[in-house]
């Protein structure tokens, strides 16, 4: 990326997403940052990014599960920047229980935050990346959109959604200069993770620490978490002209464990 863009990643409070709003900024580019946290702690986050690397950051606290707040927040951030060139559809949350058992409204909260809020935010955006004949669109997805885990019904249903999603938008607008891919990341320590792994030793009636060493890093070869920094490293190359021929990819990033 050689000039200046405004990116808006979802969920970007936290994890892969701030990883993600870092690599970006460190690049030169304007950032709308959303999610949730600790007022005092998001505005030190925002300040700090802005200050590092000399861009201008805006935070949005639009909830992802409500569509007006959603259409609210692009438009402001087009008021504030004239454009958003990079959309990563990041926001996601998690909750494992068996099927019988699994919460609707954890069900409802999964698809609506993992998956329709892409939809909204990506039918916002696309008019204006084809007016601009350019436009990068990025959607962080799992190994879950590729495989199935027990437990993970809402989840992996969604997954599987932003992989359908991805390779429609990609089709619609691949003559319009604009790339909609999905990355999909195996096992990444975020608090998302972190937060699953005492409801994964419940489930499966074992402890913690054999979470992550018999069903978590057991799925990935290389036995390590995949790392934050290459998941961003991804995105901005998904962001660059290199990549301008990638578009409809459903691309892993998860210690080989998609090859199994």
């Amino acid at each position: 990326m050689t000039t200046t863009h405004t990116v808006l990643i979802t969920g970007s409070t936290s994890g892969i997403g701030l990883g993600i709003a870092q690599a970006f900024a460190a690049l030169g580019n304007n950032i709308v940052l959303n999610g949730f946290g600790n007022a005092d702690e998001v505005e030190r986050l925002r300040a700090e990014l802005a200050a590092d690397h000399k861009v201008e950051v805006v935070y949005d606290n639009a909830d992802m599960t409500k569509p007006d707040e959603i259409e609210r927040m692009i438009g402001a951030a087009i008021s504030r920047f004239g454009r958003i060139d990079v959309l990563v559809n990041n926001a996601g949350i998690q909750h494992v229980a068996p099927i019988e058992d699994f919460p609707v409204d954890k069900w409802n909260d999964i698809i609506a935050i993992n998956l329709v809020s892409s939809f909204h935010t990506i039918r916002h955006c696309v008019p204006g990346m084809k007016n601009n004949a350019w436009g990068r669109i990025i959607n962080i997805a799992s190994a879950h959109a590729l495989i199935a885990s027990p437990f993970k019904s809402a989840y992996v249903t969604a997954k599987h959604g932003i992989a359908g999603l991805t390779k429609t938008v990609a089709l619609e607008t691949a003559e319009n200069g604009i790339t909609v891919n999905a990355i999909c990341p195996g096992y990444v320590l975020t608090p998302l993770v972190e937060k699953q792994i005492p409801d994964t030793a419940k489930a499966r009636g074992i402890t913690e620490q054999q979470v992550i060493s018999d069903v978590l890093l057991a799925a990935q070869p290389t036995k390590k978490f995949v790392e934050i920094d290459q998941v961003a490293s991804l995105a901005t190359y998904l962001a660059s002209d290199a990549a301008s021929s990638i578009t409809g990819a459903i691309l892993s990033i998860d210690g080989g464990w998609s090859a199994h």
